[in-house]
């Protein structure tokens, strides 16, 4: 029987712990420790201590009070408000996740509980004594009062750490304790203003209204490249910098949001606070405290950063919101931009979603009146649009072994020859996407995983983007032994580099991929020789495709268009359109006009059609027919089973079993299980089962007693994705 407070004589706490648990655990609180709900505490668990947060406190407990623990610390941070705690619960139940392992994305830098530890400065001290020229280089860098680590000191007065030991020493240089300053504490929301066109003064005052307010408020701000969509949302920043909240901006790819930093400091006097995984333990512990204490204001990130402990949050942003990237598929999977609208219906404050290419669900909401349909028609200045053109590779050939049509080389000579630059996109990292035998046909493959092995000649190895795996080029062929017989097939960005050197000897070429410019330092001084007119020709992938302004480039050329129609992916079409969309966007975003080429082979196909004639809308009204049709998102639901495994027989088994476990109802349909597009990924052989319902089934409920009557081994592991984009 449960044991009540009164025979426990101490107040019962029921934590959720930082843990892949699904369900919080009651702790004893200590006399004088003065908890309340949402505070942050160490609390034993097993033969460790783990962080946690007070989720509530019960009148009974079923452990016996002689088993029941106590709360170990209470950690000196803002307690968790309740919209974050409801937030957790929401993507928990949503997406099918233990509760311990959501929370643990929120208290993600647990080292940020504990004060933060202070660094030691140094600023000129009482003492006068003669100094020598060395010294003397010391005390007039500090003569301006600004406390300096000895790293930065010694650097700016160019003497070594020895000599500032020495003042310190004789009292003429003292030490003092610094503190890491908390980012983005004090943005000016009138620093500068921007003059706005017509459109974007509209659209921004209605957001604006919406963040005075206080309400949740959906929009979709909906504008062609280059029409000033930051901009807008900026004014709607400033409203909310006014009432002293907080904002956060989503962003698909850090990589974007090297330009935007230049945009926001030049707006709002200071760089926004940054969270992603490139920064530093250091760097996350700062920030980390500063939102959670409400210090930093503005927090630009990652879908993760969806996640931190925000202390007075007024306003949220999704940039880019079509991006698949908004997508998690590992660990807990789950869809930011659909978590962030919930995360504002839970705060009750305004989301924008921005994009040139709005997704068919969200478009839909738009639709069913559920969203604020904001939009810009125009690019900002008076700049045209890009003119796009299909070339049709079967007519205009490329010559053997060359991937650059002779219609895109003479359209890319003429612009070389005006001095303005040319982007060349093709969404393949490496040199080739494919290691071949002239002698025995043998494909080169992952032993990992179901892909073939990518050859990087920066490198001299062949990759997997899958797991990681690589290998040096071997000499002759695995399989049958023959030495000159390995041939590179199809192109990479490095190969059409090598083509486009071949072409234009003097052209100064720039790659652009991630396992290229793989630091921020790299990525920001590429974009830097880009915007500078350092660079002639950019050959990337899409780290160049989209938020980026470079006024110089009036040549894109998409080289191979067709890439992201097969593979038999649901939103196929759709995310095709929107990339090429995306980089057609680059050319002619100034005053010079810009040109488009479309390669292709399917030049009659309904995506390459609809973009060269420019009618976005026309294409999402035959895509959304179709998906009607096939009763599918965003007019159905979808959920995947994921079953995976070391030991394929297995692995096979208890997706079969799982399979005639599956509920028979009205307005179901299972689909599997049946052997993934990637069938093996590092080494775990992989079954898929794909949940078809109608939109006002319960689908989770549904799963979670379908499972709950299927015993799984241990070995097997059944991921559950809620809502999937990917289907491989």
């Amino acid at each position: 029987m449960p044991f009540l407070l009164q025979e426990i004589k101490m107040r019962i706490c029921a934590v959720l712990v930082t843990s892949p648990m699904g369900k919080t655990y009651d702790y004893l609180e200590p006399e004088g420790m003065g908890l309340e709900t949402g505070d942050y505490v160490l609390v034993p668990l097993g033969p460790r201590a783990v962080q946690g947060v007070v989720w509530g406190f019960p009148d009974a407990s079923e452990v016996p009070a002689s088993k029941m623990k106590s709360v170990i610390q209470k950690y000196d941070v803002p307690p968790m408000d309740e919209t974050t705690r409801s937030f957790v619960d929401w993507v928990a139940q949503y997406n099918m996740a233990q509760r311990g392992a959501v929370l643990k994305m929120a208290v993600s830098v647990p080292q940020a509980l504990e004060p933060p530890q202070p660094l030691t400065g140094y600023i000129l001290g009482s003492k006068v004594i003669d100094l020598n020229e060395m010294q003397k280089k010391v005390v007039e860098v500090l003569s301006d009062g600004m406390a300096r680590r000895l790293s930065e000191l010694s650097k700016q007065a160019e003497v070594g750490t020895s000599v500032i030991k020495t003042l310190v020493k004789h009292g003429v240089v003292e030490a003092v304790d610094l503190f890491a300053k908390v980012p983005c504490a004090n943005p000016d929301p009138d620093f500068a203003h921007k003059d706005l066109t017509a459109d974007q003064t509209k659209a921004a005052a209605q957001i604006v209204e919406a963040v005075s307010k206080a309400a949740f408020h959906p929009f979709l701000l909906d504008g062609v490249t280059g029409s000033g969509k930051t901009e807008v949302y900026f004014e709607a920043i400033a409203e909310c910098l006014r009432t002293g909240k907080q904002v956060l901006i989503l962003m698909p790819e850090i990589a974007l949001s090297n330009s935007f930093i230049t945009r926001f400091s030049s707006r709002f006097g200071v760089a926004p606070a940054l969270w992603h995984s490139s920064m530093t333990p250091a760097q996350r512990r700062v920030t980390w405290r500063g939102v959670a204490m409400g210090a930093s204001k503005v927090i630009v990130g990652a879908r993760s950063a969806l996640f931190l402990p925000y202390a007075d949050l007024g306003l949220i942003v999704v940039d880019e919101e079509h991006d698949a990237a908004y997508k998690q598929e590992e660990g807990i999977i789950y869809h930011a931009r659909d978590m962030a609208v919930v995360r504002a219906h839970i705060q009750k404050i305004p989301v924008v979603l921005t994009s040139a290419t709005p997704s068919l669900e969200t478009l839909q909401n738009v639709w069913d009146g559920r969203y604020t349909h904001l939009q810009l028609p125009d690019r900002y200045g008076g700049a045209d649009k890009p003119e796009i053109k299909i070339l049709d590779l079967r007519v205009d050939k490329p010559e053997r072994q060359h991937f650059v049509s002779p219609v895109l080389r003479d359209e890319m000579e003429l612009t070389l020859a005006k001095h303005e630059q040319v982007l060349l996109f093709l969404n393949r990292r490496g040199f080739a996407p494919l290691t071949l035998c002239r002698t025995c046909g043998h494909r080169i493959e992952c032993p990992k995983c179901t892909a073939w092995l990518v050859e990087h000649k920066r490198t001299h190895h062949l990759h997997c983007h899958h797991c990681g795996y690589s290998m040096k080029e071997p000499e002759k062929c695995p399989s049958c032994g023959d030495t000159d017989s390995l041939v590179a097939c199809g192109p990479g960005v490095e190969r059409i580099a090598d083509e486009v050197k071949e072409y234009f000897p003097d052209a100064r070429i720039m790659v652009m991929a991630s396992d290229v410019l793989d630091t921020h330092q790299k990525l920001t001084s590429a974009l830097a020789d880009i915007r500078e007119g350092r660079v002639d020709v950019i050959i990337g992938t899409q780290v160049i495709a989209k938020g980026h302004h470079f006024p110089q480039i009036t040549c894109v050329g998409i080289i191979d268009a067709d890439l992201g129609l097969s593979g038999g992916d649901l939103r196929a079409t759709e995310h095709s359109f929107q990339i090429l969309h995306q980089v057609a966007g680059r050319a002619g975003r100034e005053q010079l006009k810009g040109h488009v080429y479309l390669q292709t082979y399917n030049a009659e196909q309904r995506v390459m059609q609809m973009l060269a004639a420019d009618d976005r809308d026309g294409f999402l009204a035959v895509e959304a027919e179709e998906r009607r049709r096939a009763h599918m998102p965003p007019f159905a639901r979808l959920a995947a089973l994921v079953i995976s495994g070391s030991n394929e027989t297995v692995t096979r088994d208890v997706a079969l079993t799982i399979g005639r476990a599956a509920p028979h109802a009205q307005g179901v349909r299972i689909l599997g299980p049946a052997q993934a597009q990637m069938y093996r990924i590092r080494g775990k052989y992989r079954q898929r089962i794909l949940v078809q319902a109608d939109k006002k089934l319960d689908i989770q409920k549904m799963i979670a007693e379908w499972l709950g009557h299927v015993k799984i081994p241990s070995s097997v592991r059944v991921s559950v994705d809620i809502d999937p984009q990917s289907f491989v």
